[in-house]
């Protein structure tokens, strides 16, 4: 079983930065691809940010230039750095990984960005 681990975000105002990262712990054998997602309550779930084992990235548009993404295979650790952050990436901002076999996910951490 693997579990994720989320740490990070909290309340910040407009054009200020959070960092979140995700832990997975367990019996991890192979992570593939690492993703951050986030929901805002009676909408879908949408990608935020993507990074493959070999570390290519992909970004949402409305995110793209202020967000990135990194990773730590040693430690199976994804990252979700946030800049200039924006009332509307206010969200509930949850992470996930793949092997070859299941996605998990982590337990959800909520960003506020005041005005």
């Amino acid at each position: 079983q693997v579990q994720l681990v989320q740490s990070g975000g909290g309340l910040v105002q407009a054009g200020g930065s959070l960092i979140l990262s995700c832990a997975a712990s367990g019996h991890v054998v192979r992570i593939n691809a690492m993703n951050w997602y986030r929901q805002a309550p009676g909408k879908q779930r949408e990608l935020v940010a993507a990074i493959s084992r070999g570390g290519s990235t992909h970004y949402a548009d409305s995110v793209k230039g202020r967000f990135t993404i990194s990773r730590d295979n040693d430690k199976n650790t994804v990252y979700l750095q946030m800049n200039n952050l924006k009332p509307e990436d206010t969200d509930v901002y949850y992470c996930a990984m793949f092997d070859q076999v299941e996605t998990y996910w982590g337990q959800g951490t909520q960003v506020t960005v005041s005005s």
